[in-house]
C-alpha cells in the first residue's frame, strides 16, 4: 500500500513494487488505497455487535469482514515486521501474546464505572497499546476504530469520528508511540458521550 510501511523481503507485496497483492490484482498504490477504502465503507454498514469477549479473535473478525473483499490474509494477523516512519511495531513473533495482554485488560473493564477522567484515559492507553502492536500486515486503523466502537457501544457508551480531523488523529495516534496519551485523551473526551437511557412515560394512574 503505497510505501506506507517499511518491510524487507516483503512475501504479501507484487514483486518488485510495496503493493500488497490482492484480490483485484490491482498494482497501483492509490487505486488500491481507493479500493480498500470503498469495500470497507460498504462491510462495515452489515457488520453488526458480536458478543463479548472482545479478544483477538473478535479483531481479526473484524478485520476480515472488512477487508475480505481485497486480501487472501484478511482477518490473519501479519507474519513480517514492519515500520512506518521512525515508528516501529511489534515484532510478528509477540503480536499474539501483546494483543492478548491489551485486549484481556480491556475485556475486563466496564469503562462506566470509571469517573470520566479516568475512562478517558484508559480508553486512550489500551487505544495507544493496541496501535503499537499493528497486528496486521495493514487495514488496522479501520479495524481498530470499529473494534472499540463495539466494546463502548456495549457498555452505553457512543462514539463519534466525524469531528476528528485527519490530522488530529494522526498527530495524537504518533504521540501515543512515545506514551504520551494526552493527545488521545483529548480526542476521546470529544467524541465519546454517554447512551441516555430512553424515558419511561408513567400513567398518573
Amino acid at each position: 500500500m503505497k510505501g506506507k510501511y517499511a518491510v524487507v523481503a516483503d512475501p504479501a507485496c507484487y514483486p518488485g513494487t510495496r503493493v500488497l497483492r490482492n484480490k483485484l490484482n490491482i498494482v497501483d498504490p492509490d487505486m488500491l488505497e481507493a479500493a480498500e477504502a470503498a469495500f470497507a465503507a460498504t462491510a462495515v454498514q452489515s457488520i453488526e455487535i458480536g458478543a463479548p469477549p472482545f479478544d483477538l479473535a473478535y479483531l481479526c473478525s473484524l478485520h476480515r469482514q472488512l477487508f475480505d473483499e481485497v486480501y487472501d490474509w484478511a482477518g490473519m494477523l501479519r507474519t513480517v515486521d514492519i515500520a512506518k516512519g521512525a515508528t516501529r511495531f511489534c515484532i510478528s513473533s509477540r503480536i499474539e501474546a501483546e494483543a492478548n495482554r491489551v485486549l484481556s485488560q480491556l475485556d475486563a473493564t466496564d469503562p462506566t464505572t470509571l469517573p470520566r477522567s479516568a475512562q478517558i484515559q484508559l480508553v486512550a492507553e489500551l487505544y495507544g497499546e493496541l496501535n503499537m502492536i499493528h497486528p496486521f500486515r495493514e487495514g488496522n486503523g479501520r479495524t481498530q476504530r470499529l473494534f472499540f466502537e463495539h466494546w463502548l457501544l456495549l457498555n452505553g457508551l457512543a462514539v463519534s469520528w466525524k469531528h476528528v480531523s485527519a490530522g488530529t488523529w494522526v498527530a495524537a495516534c504518533i504521540a501515543a508511540v512515545s506514551c504520551d496519551y494526552a493527545p488521545l485523551e483529548e480526542v476521546f473526551d470529544s467524541c465519546i458521550t454517554q447512551i441516555e437511557e430512553p424515558s419511561v412515560d408513567q400513567d398518573d394512574d
